[in-house]
């Protein structure tokens, strides 16, 4: 089982993201911490009588929001009580920071507290787009923090950069990219920026002030794809690329379909086919953790379909591809029509995108669903 904690706190809110978010405000963080800790003891205890196999956590994701904006004494609280809830001594821990949010002290910590795995939203190394993008951090910042990583004795950091993104030139990505790749990071995930519900920039693409552009997407997709693969980063999933052995095992285990749970507000878990969302309020979230020990509010059963139709849209994303049991029930012809286009091939009982089919793999899941 993997286990994963939201923290959705941000010093700044970005105009793109449509994760739950929110400034710290008044929020008692002493108090938000204790929730956490104590939604994971509930968890865990609902979980043994149920007789749910908890098994050895393989991996924690502590992702936002900005989980590196905490203090180090609320980082302490935070392990603390998650460490007596759950035995993470062997478990790979990935936490997601913000460059602007740490010095060498506070990565120091990091390390001591078990992380083994830092990701890095960066974004980009141009200043004016990461000024459009709404980042705290200034491109030197983004340098630096990857050192002060590599000098805490991090193991594995993770570079996250974004195309198309509005005022974004060829050249601006390259910039990117080379920055990137000359940091020498474990891994890098390019990300073409999507147009998300409740956010600034869906309002202003809606407004005609932004523009979606296929053929621009396709054209930094595939520079992005040359310049990793050229620097021997291993292209694994659509928007990931690692050097050999470190692909991210947390986001392997989600597209392979492992159980997992969920902490704090909006988290979500899915555990032998339930899958449940906290209350997407923090304030709520603490105030139920309290009163009833849980913050469960919607909750679903994924069936047999639901999870084929998951594996597909998942697994296709990735250099393994879909295991062609999945794709018995696909509409006729359907995975043919990919062979004959050279959009895919089969290879080990999988179905594996090639060519152009990476970048076609949202409309080649739907049809094959």
């Amino acid at each position: 089982m993997i286990l994963y904690v939201h923290i959705p706190f941000c010093h700044r809110i970005c105009p793109y993201c449509s994760f739950y978010k929110h400034t710290p405000g008044n929020t008692d963080l002493r108090a938000f911490i204790a929730a956490i800790t104590d939604e994971a003891q509930w968890q865990r205890q609902s979980l043994e009588q149920h007789k749910a196999t908890l098994g050895t956590i393989t991996s924690l994701y502590l992702g936002g929001g900005t989980p590196s904006m905490l203090s180090p004494r609320h980082l302490d609280l935070l392990f603390g009580g998650l460490n007596e809830a759950f035995d993470l001594s062997q478990t790979h821990i990935t936490l997601e920071a913000n460059p602007a949010t740490f010095n060498h002290s506070k990565a120091k910590r990091f390390k001591e507290l078990g992380v083994t795995r830092t990701s890095l939203g960066i974004q980009s190394f141009s200043p004016h787009v990461l000024q459009t993008l709404g980042r705290e951090h200034s491109p030197q910042q983004a340098r630096e923090s990857v050192h002060i990583l590599r000098d805490a004795g991090m193991e594995e950091i993770n570079i996250d950069l974004m195309f198309s993104v509005p005022g974004q030139s060829e050249e601006d990505w390259q910039h990117s990219l080379d920055t990137a790749i000359g940091l020498e990071p474990d891994h890098i995930s390019a990300y073409n920026l999507t147009y998300e519900e409740d956010t600034e920039f869906i309002q202003r693409l809606t407004h005609g002030e932004f523009r979606d552009d296929e053929a621009t997407n396709a054209e930094y997709y595939s520079l992005a794809d040359r310049s990793l693969s050229d620097a021997g980063f291993l292209h694994y999933e659509t928007s990931n690329y690692a050097q050999p052995g470190k692909e991210s095992q947390h986001n392997r285990s989600y597209w392979l379909g492992h159980d997992y749970l969920g902490l704090g507000p909006s988290a979500v878990s899915t555990i032998q086919g339930r899958r449940w969302q906290n209350l997407p309020d923090t304030a709520r979230y603490i105030q139920n953790i309290t009163s009833v020990g849980h913050a469960m509010a919607d909750s679903e059963t994924i069936d047999e379909e639901a999870y084929r139709i998951e594996r597909i849209a998942l697994l296709l994303r990735t250099r393994e591809g879909v295991p062609v049991k999945y794709l018995q029930h696909s509409p006729a012809g359907s995975v043919q029509e990919l062979l004959d286009n050279r959009l895919a091939e089969i290879d080990n009982h999988h179905l594996r995108l090639i060519h152009e089919g990476p970048m076609l793999v949202d409309p080649i899941a739907a049809k094959l669903i």
